[in-house]
């Protein structure tokens, strides 16, 4: 029927901008711009005009940026690589980093969490499980509790909703501990030298979210100025290693019970070195980047065959195909969520996440460039692609625009003719330069 009504070149034009997306925002509306007199004010011609009922699809289609793979395989691909990217400028420079960067002392840590109760595992050394079953690899029991009766979901959910406020602790005390090995002052600190990090959060298959990050020595202005000479790699592992032990929030008092939240005995502490592969020798920057980005999609349903998408009634968890082990631990966030004296947590609004509400890479300010600074990168290519009219010396732009949402996804034919599209220039995710 398309192709009948001769718009079909046109529809295929306007979803191959969408690179891939199958989940688009639908908009309602128009824009418009305008040439403005810069000495009177007055408006004058039209640059460029657009009309939602214009368009092929009769709506405007905006690409959905769900960072999920399970939501949206194209725009969790542009999230990943741009997450690359963020973390390959502050080890080697770029995106407005000095490549002097490379040289500061930077580590790759992992953040664990503690034990609830013994989990089906495979361990390394080739030994058994402690079931006496050696499992295969992607074995659907791993990370499930030997005794789901002894297991300790609440505090396994409650660790959840805290991991954030925790790491956010064991930064101040990371701070603390440079400056003591340094000799100075945590007043002082701030004009010798800072602490610059990214990390992201991994779901382990028992459910419960650890932390990856890298974590680097800068000058007291960042990745732009060097480090002082005292400041080193051991150094810097040295207090890491203290942090995290020392790191501790006390959590709520549930039915006479008190919770106290600390990272696990696992800690896994390394120099981050060379700038490219050395036949695995070396943790390299290069696969630090790609290990942390490979993360950024992903959340509780890869790991642990949860939901991902938030719950509305408890009696939707019937509907789902999940695991046992993941049903008792949405159903404990869902039932500890009812509580008045834990509603700060929103565990109800956060069940399907298992109860870990916060953001799953984030960064501080010095570390390098933004993911929001990358997409707008990438928008402004576009643009000066598109070539739009621009306005005369004496002349600048006003621009009137009005959206209302229409829904979201592709109609059947829709989706069939975009699976058969290449991507737009500029539009599939590919890495942005500078």
């Amino acid at each position: 029927m398309l192709a009948s009504l001769g718009t079909l070149p046109e529809l295929a034009r306007q979803l191959s901008t969408l690179g891939g997306c199958t989940r688009p925002v639908r908009l309602d509306g128009h824009r418009t711009e305008y040439a403005v007199d810069t000495m009177t004010g007055e408006i004058g011609r039209v640059l460029h005009h657009l009309d939602s009922a214009d368009l092929p699809a009769g709506q405007l289609l905006v690409r959905c940026n769900n960072r999920r793979a399970t939501r949206c395989a194209a725009c969790a691909e542009t999230y990943r690589r741009d997450t690359f990217h963020l973390i390959t400028a502050g080890l080697r420079g770029g995106k407005g980093l000095p490549e002097q960067v490379a040289t500061h002392p930077r580590v790759f840590a992992t953040f664990t969490a503690p034990g609830f109760g013994p989990v089906h595992n495979r361990p390394s050394d080739g030994r058994n499980c402690r079931c006496g079953v050696r499992h295969e690899e992607g074995d659907a029991v791993l990370g499930t509790p030997l005794d789901p009766e002894s297991y300790d979901y609440e505090a396994a959910v409650l660790w959840n909703a805290h991991a954030g406020i925790l790491w956010r602790r064991f930064s101040i005390y990371l701070r603390r501990e440079v400056a003591k090995r340094a000799g100075l002052t945590q007043r002082t600190f701030r004009h010798h030298a800072r602490i610059s990090f990214a990390k992201v959060t991994e779901y382990q298959k028992r459910g419960a979210v650890h932390f990856h990050a890298v974590i680097r020595l800068d000058g007291p202005e960042g990745g732009d100025t060097p480090p002082p000479a005292w400041a080193t790699a051991e150094l810097l592992t040295d207090a890491i290693r203290t942090a995290a032990a020392k790191a501790r929030v006390s959590g709520p008092v549930v039915d006479g019970r008190a919770h106290t939240f600390t990272f696990g005995r696992q800690l896994d502490v390394r120099t981050i070195r060379s700038a490219d592969f050395t036949g695995g020798q070396e943790l390299t920057e290069r696969a630090v980047a790609a290990y942390i980005a490979k993360y950024a999609t992903k959340g509780a349903e890869t790991a642990t065959g949860a939901l991902d998408r938030p719950l509305k009634f408890a009696a939707e968890l019937a509907q789902f195909d999940i695991s046992d082990h993941a049903r008792r631990l949405i159903r404990t966030a869902w039932t500890l969520g009812a509580r008045k004296d834990l509603q700060h947590l929103r565990l109800r609004a956060w069940a399907h996440m298992l109860g870990f509400r916060g953001h799953f890479s984030t960064k501080s300010r010095c570390y390098s460039t933004t993911l929001g600074a990358l997409r707008d990168a990438r928008a402004e290519w576009r643009r000066a692609q598109a070539a739009p009219p621009v306005p005369q010396d004496g002349e600048t732009t006003l621009v009137l625009a009005h959206w209302v949402f229409a829904g979201t996804g592709l109609s059947d034919a829709e989706a069939w003719l975009a699976a058969s599209l290449e991507p737009a220039p500029g539009t599939e995710g590919e890495p942005t330069h500078g």
